[in-house]
């Protein structure tokens, strides 16, 4: 018998290694951020301190956890989400300053470890193929009860009529960074996980990635608002990743800016 997603996960996740989090200064003020960023993210604070001189702590999770964190009154000073309906939410509920704005377009990608018998250059055909053949074991996707990624994800699968299907062999990961941990990890065939993530030099080496259509899914339009009681450094990051600097680094990760192609 298959064994129960619980058990795979904790499995899997004795034999990662963590692609760790930015550090900064204790008193600088903390950036929540959809782990879809953490590549791009990091590279945007190291220039925004090399810039400002001033420093941000970067925390990355899911995107609906760092939500209800929010609500019960974690302090953060910046919200960037993994789409658009969750900072909305905020807002209507005076968690945050105003709606904000949309600061990118994220893509989904389907990757492959090295070794793995799954053929990305198929896409989704692929899976279908490695299931028909019987051959498919594990595959990791966010977990879409609360990433956006992994809505993305189940949305895909169930373009290609493949979800009902990929029930027995779903592994999920509390957020996308994690589900490409369990993607990449030798442990699964593969998975569907952000490409910003898949393109990032730290995580590219350990496989094969091929995007998704984008019309296979809801957009994943992504959302950032300062929160309240943000302060001035934190609203200096805030309208930094809105100059050509930090717009060039979310697009070289895959992101589409807003008014982009």
């Amino acid at each position: 018998m298959f064994p129960n997603r619980r058990s795979v996960l904790s499995a899997m996740a004795a034999n990662l290694v963590a692609w760790g989090p930015a550090t900064a200064q204790e008193d600088a003020p903390v950036v929540a951020a959809a782990s879809s960023l953490q590549f791009a993210l990091e590279e945007v604070a190291q220039a925004f301190t090399a810039d400002s001189g001033m420093s941000v702590r970067l925390s990355f999770g899911s995107t609906g956890n760092f939500a209800r964190q929010i609500q019960e009154g974690a302090p953060f000073e910046v919200f960037l989400a993994a789409d658009d309906a969750t900072v909305m939410s905020l807002d209507a509920g005076g968690f945050t300053r105003d709606a904000g704005r949309i600061y990118a377009v994220g893509r989904i990608a389907l990757v492959a470890p090295h070794g793995s018998a799954l053929d990305v250059a198929l896409g989704l055909g692929g899976v279908r193929a490695m299931i028909e053949a019987g051959r498919l074991t594990r595959f990791a996707i966010a977990n879409p009860d609360h990433a956006p990624f992994g809505i993305a994800a189940r949305e895909a699968l169930v373009t290609a009529g493949l979800w009902d299907d990929m029930q027995p062999f779903l592994v999920l990961g509390e957020n996308v960074s994690q589900a490409a941990q369990f993607a990449l990890s030798g442990n699964a065939e593969g998975g569907i996980i952000a490409y910003s993530l898949a393109l990032a030099p730290e995580v590219a080496p350990r496989g094969s990635h091929v995007l998704i259509p984008e019309d296979w899914h809801t957009p994943l339009r992504q959302r950032m608002a300062l929160l309240n009681g943000a302060g001035p450094v934190a609203e200096a990051f805030y309208a930094y990743l809105s100059e050509p600097a930090a717009g060039a680094i979310l697009e070289r990760y895959g992101f589409v800016l807003p008014g982009g192609g």
